[in-house]
């Protein structure tokens, strides 16, 4: 698989290559795109940084891009973003208006003959990629946040949090935002029941609902 070629003469980022507090968002994403951090730059096409309004509102926050996100270098449009981008029509909200990103930028597979099956990052993975989410928070400045899956959730809420016990619940966070957690859609994918996937769908709409409340 081939890697995205960078033009310019600019070093890669390692570890600590994040601009400075003053940096514009397109300056942080710029740093990232050179981010040599961990091991996930090497086999990855790209970063895939998050998009969105500069200065949204809300923020959705999911775990690391799939196949087709690491291909296009776009967030949420493979087959989960697919069904993100459903349940929030259904929802009454407008994608566009939100900031949407992953907690680690570069796609971790494995491969089954030549297919490119998702591989959750480790836990040193997700902590070298902690600055770039802390950088778009820094700047985004959301102050509402939807956390889509356990990486995202723990990575705002701590590694105690468990997703299904606690999901749904505003949570203040330290600066005034609040989050709340629900399931990813990848989740939804996955459950082969039609009954419990009709269930736990309509939860995942409902839960995503909230951002339509008044802020």
């Amino acid at each position: 698989m081939a890697r995205l070629h960078h033009s310019g003469t600019s070093a890669p980022v390692a570890a600590g290559g994040v601009p400075g507090a003053r940096a514009s968002l397109a300056s942080v994403r710029a740093a990232a795109l050179r981010c040599r951090a961990c091991p996930l730059w090497a086999s990855a096409t790209q970063t895939v940084f998050g998009e969105g309004p500069e200065h949204a509102r809300d923020m959705l926050i999911g775990e690391q891009p799939g196949d087709s996100e690491d291909l296009q270098g776009h967030p949420f449009v493979g087959p989960a973003g697919q069904l993100l981008d459903r349940a929030l029509a259904e929802a009454g909200i407008d994608r566009s208006t939100l900031y949407l990103t992953n907690t680690v930028k570069h796609f971790k597979y494995r491969l089954r003959g030549k297919r490119r099956l998702h591989a959750r990052a480790s836990a040193a993975e997700q902590a070298a990629c902690r600055v770039w989410l802390d950088a778009e928070l820094a700047r985004v400045r959301p102050q509402r946040i939807v956390c889509l899956g356990s990486m995202a959730a723990q990575a705002l809420f701590g590694r105690s949090f468990r997703l299904l016990l606690e999901r749904g619940r505003w949570r203040e966070l330290p600066g005034g935002a609040r989050a709340l957690a629900t399931v990813h859609p990848s989740y939804l994918l996955r459950l082969r029941d039609p009954d419990e996937r009709a269930e736990a769908y309509a939860l995942f709409v409902a839960e995503l609902s909230r951002l339509a409340e008044p802020a």
